[in-house]
C-alpha cells in the first residue's frame, strides 16, 4: 500500500461518521451529546482547512469534513434549540 492509497481510504471510511450523524437526525434532541457533536464539528472544521493547504489537495478529505462540520453544526443547533428555546415556545403556546 503506498502513500496515495492511505490518503484515499482514511477519508473514505470517515464518511461513515457523517452517515451515522445523518441517521441520528431522527433521534430526539434530548439524546444528542454535546461533547460528541462538538468533536464532530471541530474535527470537520479543522480537517477541512488542512485539506486545502496540503499538497496535493485532497478533495475527498475536504468533502467528508465539510459534511462532518455541517452535520455536527445541525445537530448542535437542534440540541441548543431544544435545551434553551423550547420552553419559551411552550410558554407562548400556552398563553395563546
Amino acid at each position: 500500500m503506498d502513500f496515495v492509497d492511505v490518503h484515499f481510504w482514511a477519508p473514505t471510511f470517515k464518511w461513515g461518521i457523517s452517515i451515522a450523524n445523518i441517521a441520528d437526525f431522527a433521534k430526539p434532541p434530548e439524546k444528542i451529546s454535546y461533547p460528541q457533536q462538538i468533536a464532530v464539528t471541530c474535527t470537520g472544521v479543522i480537517w477541512t482547512r488542512y485539506s486545502t493547504v496540503i499538497t496535493p489537495k485532497n478533495w475527498n478529505l475536504f468533502s467528508v469534513n465539510v459534511a462532518m462540520a455541517g452535520t455536527g453544526i445541525y445537530q448542535l443547533a437542534r440540541k441548543i434549540r431544544h435545551d434553551y428555546f423550547s420552553e419559551e415556545e411552550e410558554l407562548v403556546a400556552k398563553e395563546s
